[in-house]
C-alpha cells in the first residue's frame, strides 16, 4: 500500500521533476562508476609510466655491473660492493630504499639487506609475471620499516625483469622500492582532475538533457493547459448548445400554441368587424324599404347609401388587418429604417403622433433579427394604443456593447406584468420572438407609463446563458 502511495506521488509529479530526480541519481551513479573506472586506468597509466621511467634509470645504472646472470649462480664479491656503494650513496641510495635481485629459482642473487643474500624463497605471483617478462609496479603505503624508513611512506613497487642483451631472454628480476613523494603528488592530481572532469562532462550532459526536457515538458504543460482550456470552451459550447436547443424546443412549442392564438384572435376580429358589418349590410338590403315598390325614392337613397358605407367600412377594416399582417420589404433595409418604417406605419394608421430617438450609429442585422425588431415595435406600439390610448408613445434605439436595445414606451396608466394574461398574444408573441434569437424581453410599467424592452446581439443570435 505504501508502495502504491509512493508510486502515485511519482506520477503526479511533472515530466521535469521526474527527470531531474531519476536523471540526477542515474547522473550521479553514471558519474562515480565512470569515475572510478577512469580513475583506476589513469593511476594504472600513471603508475606504469613512472614505474618504467624508474626502471629503466635503475636498469641503465646496474646493468654494466652485472656479470653473465645465466650462468652465474652467485655475485662476486666487487659486484656486490659496487652495488652496495651504488644503492648506498647518490641517487639511488636517496630513491631506493631497498632492492633484491632474484633468480630464476627464487634465489636471491643481491639484496641490500645482507641477510636476504643467497637464501631462496618460492616465487611469488608477482615474481613469476615479470620472469614472463612484464614489468609490474604497485603503489602503496608501508605497514612496516622498509630500508630504515617511518611506517606509511608512500612507495611504489616495481619489479623489473632484467633481459639478457644479446638473446633478449629474461635471466633476472629486480625488485625495489622507490621513495614516491612526487609520485604521490601527482597522482592525486591525476586523480582530482580525472574526477574533475568526469564531473564536468557528466553534468554538462545531464544540464543539457535537462533543459531539453524542461523545455519539452514545458511545451507539453502550455499543450495540457490549452487542451483542458479548449475541453472547458467545447463543454460550454455542448451546455449552450444544449441550452439553444432546449430554448428552440420550447419556443416551437409555445409558437404552435401561439400560432393557433393568432389565428382565433385573427377570426374574432373579422368576426366582430368587417363580417358584423357585412351582415348588417345584407340584412339591410332585404329590408322592406328596398324590397316594397311604394317606397320612396328618397329614402331608398338613403337605405342604399347606409349600405354602402358599412360596406366600405367593412373593407377598410380589412385593409387595416392585411396591412398588419403583411410585412414590408425590410430584409435589405438598414436598422434604422426598419425602426423607422414601422413607427411611421403605426402613426398612419392610428392618427397618433410616435416620438423617434435613433442611435448615431446603426448596426448590420440577420433578416430575422430585422424582422423580430419591427415586429417588436408593431406589437408594443399596438398595445400601447390599445391600452394606454397612444399617449406619450416613444420609440427608442441605442447600442449596447455589442447588443441592439430597442425600447417602446408610453405614458399611459400602466399595468402589473405579473396579473398579466399567460396566453395573451401580445406580450407572450414578442417575448417568444426575441427569445428564438437568444435575445431578451422585459417589461416595466407602473402608474406613470409602461416600458417595454428587448435586446438581441449585433450578429442577430445570442448565446444561450
Amino acid at each position: 500500500m505504501r508502495l502504491f502511495g509512493l508510486f502515485k506521488r511519482w506520477s503526479q509529479q511533472s515530466l521535469a521533476r521526474q527527470f531531474l530526480l531519476a536523471g540526477g541519481v542515474v547522473s550521479v551513479s553514471a558519474a562515480l562508476v565512470v569515475g572510478a573506472f577512469v580513475t583506476t586506468l589513469i593511476e594504472a597509466a600513471v603508475t606504469r609510466n613512472s614505474a618504467a621511467t624508474t626502471a629503466m634509470y635503475v636498469d641503465s645504472i646496474i646493468a654494466p655491473l652485472l656479470p653473465d646472470l645465466q650462468s652465474a649462480e652467485v655475485l662476486d664479491d666487487i659486484t656486490s660492493r659496487t652495488l652496495d656503494e651504488t644503492f648506498g650513496q647518490g641517487a639511488l641510495g636517496n630513491r631506493v630504499l631497498s632492492f633484491r635481485l632474484w633468480r630464476g629459482d627464487g634465489t636471491v642473487l643481491y639484496a641490500t639487506d645482507r641477510g636476504m643474500v643467497g637464501k631462496q624463497f618460492p616465487p611469488s605471483e608477482k615474481l613469476q609475471r615479470a620472469f614472463s617478462g612484464t614489468m609490474l609496479a604497485q603503489f602503496e603505503r608501508s605497514d612496516d620499516e622498509v630500508g630504515g624508513s617511518p611506517v606509511g611512506t608512500p612507495l611504489l613497487e616495481i619489479y623489473n625483469p632484467i633481459l639478457q642483451p644479446w638473446s633478449g631472454e629474461v635471466v633476472a628480476v629486480s625488485e625495489f622500492y622507490e621513495v614516491a613523494q612526487g609520485f604521490e603528488r601527482s597522482l592525486s592530481e591525476a586523480r582530482l582532475l580525472s574526477w574533475l572532469a568526469v564531473a564536468a562532462a557528466v553534468a554538462l550532459f545531464f544540464l543539457s538533457l535537462s533543459a531539453i526536457v524542461m523545455r519539452g515538458s514545458r511545451m507539453i504543460e502550455d499543450q495540457k493547459v490549452a487542451l483542458t482550456q479548449q475541453v472547458a470552451e467545447l463543454s460550454h459550447l455542448l451546455q449552450q448548445n444544449r441550452a439553444l436547443h432546449a430554448r428552440a424546443q420550447r419556443a416551437s412549442q409555445r409558437a404552435t400554441a401561439l400560432n393557433e392564438s393568432y389565428l382565433r384572435r385573427l377570426g374574432a376580429d373579422l368576426h366582430d368587424g368587417p363580417a358584423q358589418l357585412v351582415a348588417y349590410a345584407a340584412l339591410r338590403i332585404d329590408s322592406k324599404l328596398l324590397v316594397a315598390e311604394d317606397t320612396p325614392r328618397r329614402l331608398r337613397q338613403d337605405e342604399l347609401s347606409a349600405i354602402k358605407a358599412r360596406l366600405h367600412e367593412a373593407m377598410e377594416e380589412i385593409r387595416s388587418i392585411c396591412r398588419g399582417l403583411i410585412l414590408p420589404d425590410i430584409e435589405n433595409a438598414a436598422l434604422h429604417d426598419v425602426i423607422t418604417r414601422a413607427v411611421q406605419a403605426h402613426s398612419q394608421r392610428t392618427n397618433t403622433p410616435v416620438t423617434l430617438h435613433l442611435s448615431e450609429t446603426s448596426a448590420e442585422l440577420s433578416p430575422s433579427a430585422k424582422i423580430c425588431v419591427y415586429r417588436f415595435v408593431q406589437e408594443a406600439l399596438n398595445n400601447g394604443f390599445r391600452h394606454a390610448g397612444g399617449i406619450g408613445q416613444k420609440v427608442r434605439q441605442t447600442v449596447d456593447g455589442d447588443h441592439i436595445v430597442v425600447e417602446v414606451e408610453d405614458e399611459g396608466p400602466g399595468f402589473d406584468p405579473e396579473r398579466a394574461r399567460p396566453g395573451g398574444l401580445g406580450l407572450a408573441g414578442l417575448r417568444e420572438r426575441i427569445e428564438s434569437l437568444g435575445g431578451h424581453f422585459s417589461v416595466k410599467s407602473s402608474d406613470k407609463g409602461t416600458t417595454v424592452r428587448m435586446m438581441v446581439a449585433a450578429g442577430g443570435v445570442e448565446q444561450a446563458q
